[in-house]
């Protein structure tokens, strides 16, 4: 019978490095505060042994489980992965580990999964948007769970948050639009209860129109799910009216991407025929053709920050102003002069 190795223990790892069973301690927990050479050598005694830190010792002492709980309302695409990465990155560096869930947009399973999380020890929880039942803040409130919300930013919102202000984005995008001449413009947006991010971005829109005098009541719109299939399918609804669109604008980069799908499903060129505009910048929107023209999201700053400020406000730190991050417009190919559609004439046509 092969008997089983004892278990290395922090005293085996102190004893191999030659240091204190504190200096370990300090070495795996707060290694900013160890010299260089002792860290090394506690890290490769740790390495020789295969010690694994007690993290229910870490937790009882520290009173908190270093987890972090992040509920995104989707992971179907790619419009929170660079954000979440760094947000993660981040965390990592602190010695927090994340949990993360999605909610397919449902408010229900928001509630669920943030009683979720703090019934798993969480000790913050980062939230996409603002839009939520009050009760939800309340709850996290009495149980000393700290929450952040990201990909948001509001002034007149007292839940602190690291975003960017959706509304004021898509305002600049929809002037760059209207500065080519566009006055039939297209809208394909997500669904917008339960989504403030979609909600702000269409207000963002009417803004920009009824500063050059314009009705916003003359926009034409499609709300859908985010997705590319669904943003072609939207894209020929739009293009099926008596006036089609001589530009459409879409929630993010992935509809818009769908819409190209959807104007080469039509034998439309884009922008001669009709132009398209996304909002992210993801990767994406880089490598269509023609590339989209969209707003850029500071995707990995806000990650980035969103971990470093739930961490202060876990640690003890006193709540702090939100924070508003830049966005940037992005020109590229599928943007051109207002012209309005081409329709190829069909086989079938009398």
């Amino acid at each position: 019978m092969v008997q089983r190795q004892a278990t290395p223990t922090l005293d085996d790892v102190a004893k191999r490095a030659g240091v204190s069973t504190a200096t370990v301690s300090r070495c795996l927990n707060m290694p900013e505060r160890v010299s260089q050479d002792t860290r090394v050598r506690v890290m490769q005694a740790v390495e020789h042994l295969g010690y694994t830190p007690n993290f229910g010792a870490r937790v009882m002492a520290a009173k908190r489980t270093f987890t972090i709980g992040a509920i995104i309302p989707t992971m179907e695409n790619a419009i929170f992965a660079r954000g979440l990465q760094a947000f993660q990155e981040e965390l990592h560096l602190r010695g927090y580990t994340l949990l993360v869930s999605s909610t397919s947009y449902q408010p229900d399973v928001e509630a669920e999964q943030v009683r979720a999380l703090v019934a798993r020890g969480a000790d913050g929880v980062l939230l996409i948007g603002h839009e939520r039942d009050a009760a939800i803040y309340d709850y996290l409130a009495r149980q000393n769970v700290p929450a952040l919300v990201a990909w948001a930013f509001s002034k007149d919102q007292a839940q602190p948050s690291i975003g960017f202000d959706n509304r004021a984005a898509m305002r600049t995008l929809t002037q760059e639009v209207l500065a080519q001449g566009h006055r039939r413009i297209g809208v394909i947006s997500a669904v917008t209860k339960g989504n403030d991010r979609a909600t702000q971005r269409l207000c963002g829109i009417r803004d920009a129109l009824m500063q050059q005098g314009l009705d916003p009541a003359d926009l034409v719109m499609v709300q859908t799910p985010y997705g590319i299939e669904n943003g072609a399918t939207a894209f020929e609804q739009l293009l099926a009216a008596p006036q089609p669109p001589s530009v459409v604008m879409c929630g993010n980069d992935v509809l818009a991407a769908g819409a190209l799908q959807g104007a080469r499903g039509l034998g439309l060129l884009v922008p001669d025929d009709v132009s398209i505009t996304g909002f992210d910048d993801i990767e994406l929107a880089q490598i269509v053709t023609p590339g989209l023209t969209t707003v850029r999201v500071p995707h990995r700053e806000m990650g980035h920050g969103a971990a470093r400020e739930l961490v202060r406000l876990v640690e003890g730190g006193a709540p702090g102003a939100s924070i508003e991050l830049p966005v940037s417009l992005q020109r590229r190919a599928s943007l051109g002069p207002a012209k309005g559609p081409r329709f190829p004439e069909r086989p079938d046509a009398a």
